[in-house]
């Protein structure tokens, strides 16, 4: 980066984080996103009349609210419920809800921004938006759960609409979460519409919208190891999270021959020597997702080795795939990883690695999918899903299966268009970034100053 390109991005920042005081996620994704385009900006002046980075990174709407409910003893509790719609240039607002105790704005603004990006990358007609409460479902009943989100939906369905915007699922909202919104939203409005995606088959979900990131994460990493002619066929993999990501993660990579060696949760993570094969799955599957256990109980079971308190980045592999949660990677674990040499980082939670760590992966020439490309399946299938809810017809599984791994794959042509560097290298980063800027700033700027 050209020092006159570096003292520019240090005085946008400025702005950026005076305007923004105390997100520093927030700040870390402009941050990244900024550096990757402002050198493009600067060949393309237009960009830079309209002042596009300014306007984009700042958010259309910003909604926050009230969420009061009750508990099973009759108590009332109140949670902070918010929405961000972000950038609505290509389409309605879309992006999932996150219920999390960590959840505050900076986070939240943190994943609507990548999610314009994300959206974008798609192809397909998607704003971006996120959304969510500092509410913990963990130790909650199911009518708790229900109260929390009949609450929640009372307020959040002033503001959006099938052609408005379009929540999903993310952390802490799953199946039986967007099932008690969706609800409460057609009894307020009394409409069936697809306001809500990731909903359950019978009433308008899609096939394959569980599977989508993790198995998209798995597509987009499959794509950038042709380009060095390797494949997932024996290879090791070493995945973070055991939810909805990591679970399909772990299928589709038993599916193109590579053995799984490690799940972990907020208390520690396992270690399989042996892979967890499909058997296994469906074990770490129904203590997940319906009795809600720790992941340690899988080492109980299996006998393998359970490590508290830590991430598996330690462990040697030739694939790594972050399907946790933000900034879980740090630069030393980039460096372990390296030296254990893996040669393949595709993340499947939103900004998992930190960026010191992207900045090693980088340096050291690993083929490195960020979030906003590599987990972009998710939102991908949710948009088929809209288009399934429009013409009132449901796609077959192979059929959904086709569109998400086309689509992935032109993120990945997209990605090499924009991010192949003079020596080959292709900058994951870079591509992802200004392939996904561009359709977004010609869009705001035939529209006018919206």
């Amino acid at each position: 980066m050209s020092s006159s390109v570096d003292h520019l991005l240090k005085e946008f920042m400025a702005k950026i984080v005076a305007k923004n005081p105390g997100e520093s996620e927030f700040h870390q994704a402009v941050h990244e996103v900024v550096e990757s385009i402002l050198p493009y900006i600067e060949e393309h002046p237009k960009y830079k009349k309209e002042r596009i980075l300014e306007r984009i990174t700042e958010p259309e709407r910003i909604i926050i609210f009230r969420v009061p409910w009750l508990n099973d003893k009759g108590e009332a509790q109140v949670n902070r419920g918010f929405r961000i719609e972000m950038n609505s240039a290509i389409g309605p607002y879309k992006g999932g809800l996150r219920f999390h105790p960590t959840v505050n704005l900076g986070i939240l603004k943190f994943l609507a921004f990548e999610q314009v990006f994300k959206n974008s990358l798609t192809t397909l007609p998607m704003g971006g938006g996120k959304g969510g409460a500092d509410f913990d479902p963990k130790g909650k009943s199911d009518n708790e759960i229900m109260k929390f989100c009949q609450s929640f939906m009372t307020e959040l369905q002033r503001h959006i609409g099938q052609d408005t915007d379009v929540p999903a699922g993310d952390i802490g909202v799953g199946g039986r979460e967007i099932g008690f919104m969706f609800g409460q939203y057609k009894r307020i409005r009394n409409e069936f519409t697809g306001v809500l995606t990731g909903k359950g088959i019978g009433w308008g979900g899609s096939l394959i919208r569980p599977e989508a990131t993790g198995y998209g994460t798995v597509y987009f990493a499959e794509e950038m190891m042709k380009t060095r002619d390797e494949s997932f066929e024996g290879k090791t993999v070493v995945i973070s999270g055991s939810g909805n990501v990591a679970q399909f993660a772990v299928e589709k990579s038993l599916a193109l021959g590579a053995k799984p060696v490690t799940l972990s949760d907020s208390s520690g993570y396992i270690y399989d020597p042996d892979g967890i094969d499909e058997e296994k799955l469906q074990f770490v599957m129904d203590l997940k997702n319906n009795r809600r256990g720790r992941i340690k109980v899988y080492a109980e079971k299996y006998g393998v080795k359970y490590v508290e308190d830590a991430r598996p980045w330690g462990e040697k592999c030739d694939i790594a795939l972050p399907c946790a949660t933000q900034n879980e990677l740090d630069a030393d674990d980039a460096r372990q990883l390296v030296e254990n040499g893996c040669f393949v980082v595709a993340e499947g939670a939103n900004m998992p690695s930190t960026a010191e760590a992207v900045e090693i992966f980088l340096e050291k020439g690993i083929l490195y999918g960020p979030g906003k490309a590599a987990n972009a399946g998710g939102v991908a299938v949710s948009g088929l899903e809209m288009t399934q809810n429009s013409m009132r017809l449901p796609w077959s599984r192979e059929e959904v299966d086709q569109r998400l791994k086309e689509i992935m794959v032109n993120i990945h042509k997209t990605c090499e268009k924009y991010g192949e560097e003079d020596n080959g290298f292709i900058n994951y980063v870079k591509g992802a970034n200004i392939g996904g800027f561009i359709k977004v700033a010609d869009a705001m700027i035939a529209q006018g100053l919206v």
